[in-house]
């Protein structure tokens, strides 16, 4: 049986932990409050859809 090896993505954490009022985001991430609680039982399917999603949510942040 092979197994396919762990690419691990690391948290976009930047240590600047604040939501933002109007639209719920971490303004250092960019991820929701879920996201974050959730992210090491995400899959890694699910962690880069997330990454992929994060440059789009820093404009709607801004």
């Amino acid at each position: 049986m092979t197994t396919r090896p762990l690419r691990a993505i690391p948290s976009p954490c930047v240590n600047v932990c604040m939501l933002h009022a109007d639209s719920d985001l971490c303004i250092g991430c960019k991820r929701t409050v879920e996201e974050i609680g959730r992210w090491t039982s995400y899959s890694e399917e699910e962690r880069q859809r997330i990454m992929d999603e994060l440059p789009q949510r820093t404009h709607d942040i801004d």
